[in-house]
């Protein structure tokens, strides 16, 4: 071997030995338990232990962002994509943002022109006891020009029994140039969500429950109630061990809310929202942005109240968050609930 050949297998020793060394070898052999995972095609993942349990989709093509799916405990599909026997409900969207009168214009049907669009994200955050994501929603006329803004914070919470909870928190404020703008008295909006097939009353073999004592679309729809449940056969599994499991969604409503407790657009045929503005409009200003919360909690097996008002009272003591421009290096801004200081 010559001594050019020496000092190739030298250097590649050298190579080994500093692979071998490695500084950036990680000093904890246990992973991030909740984590938020940026993916292609303008979507973003929420993990618990690297399962998803939803995804944020929020690419133009889309009329506005939505979530989809919200997986159940068990990995199936709890949400679904349109309404099963109605093709003109296609603008339902699994779990979605939307209302019928922003100013006169309509932003809950597929055929307008108006959009809500992403218009960038304030930050990620991973932790062993939930997962953040904060980004900066607009609201647009036909015409591209911002008729409100919406600040949103969303988090998913590990619970026992491989269950989990989304927390979702909006904050709207009027476009930019402008000093107030109106949500009018409409149904239709602000939050809502749409069951799998399986899961609703008329589609399934589901069931609607509220936590006034309801059952069923008469019994709920436009009636105030703290919370409102959703539970039905849900397919797990894969091949020959597919199966179907009861599960469900329990919605809740926030005490800081106004107009709390909120009155509920529900349908026996899939879905239900928390219809802020059913009983009368609405007026944000600069001054005073509308800050909303709500929670929904993927479940196994039917409702259970008892487990559903521990769920309600734990979420009424929980702090609002806070987007604030960070202090910490290479992070431009942070989420943090109000009454802490510790980062997300």
């Amino acid at each position: 071997m010559n001594r050019a050949s020496l000092t190739i297998v030298a250097l590649l020793f050298v190579g080994c030995a500093a692979v071998a060394a490695d500084p950036l070898e990680p000093t904890s052999s246990v992973p991030v338990r909740c984590e938020i995972v940026p993916l292609a095609d303008f979507a973003t993942s929420f993990t618990i232990d690297g399962i998803e349990k939803t995804r944020w989709h929020f690419d133009s093509q889309h009329p506005g962002p939505f979530f989809y799916p919200l997986r159940s405990p068990r990995g199936g599909v709890l949400t679904r994509m349109g309404h099963p026997g109605a093709p003109n409900h296609d603008h339902h969207r699994s779990i979605w943002f939307a209302h019928k009168d922003v100013d006169g214009l309509d932003f809950w049907s597929m055929d307008q022109k108006t959009r809500i669009r992403q218009k960038g994200w304030y930050g990620y955050g991973d932790g062993p006891d939930e997962c953040v994501m904060a980004t900066s929603l607009g609201w647009y006329d036909g015409e591209g020009r911002e008729v409100m803004e919406q600040d949103l914070v969303v988090a998913l919470q590990p619970l026992p029994e491989e269950e989990h909870a989304l927390e979702i928190q909006i904050t709207l404020r009027p476009g930019e140039g402008r000093s107030k703008v109106v949500l009018g008295k409409t149904n239709f909006g602000l939050f809502a969500v749409r069951v799998a097939k399986s899961v609703s009353v008329h589609f399934g073999g589901g069931k609607l429950s509220s936590s006034e004592g309801g059952e069923g679309e008469p019994a709920i729809y436009g009636r105030p109630a703290r919370w409102v449940d959703y539970s039905g056969p849900v397919v797990v599994g894969e091949g020959s061990d597919r199966r179907a499991e009861v599960e469900g969604i329990t919605f809740f409503d926030h005490p800081d809310n106004p107009r709390y407790p909120t009155t509920w657009h529900v349908r026996s045929d899939g879905w239900m929202g928390a219809a802020f503005c059913l009983n009368g409009s609405y007026e944000v200003t600069a001054e005073q942005p509308l800050v909303l919360r709500y929670l929904l909690h993927a479940h196994r097996g039917s409702c259970e109240p008892t487990t559903a008002e521990q769920l309600h009272e734990d979420f009424a003591t929980r702090p609002e968050y806070e987007i604030r421009k960070s202090s910490q290096p290479h992070r431009q801004f942070e989420v943090v609930r109000t009454a802490t200081d510790s980062n997300r």
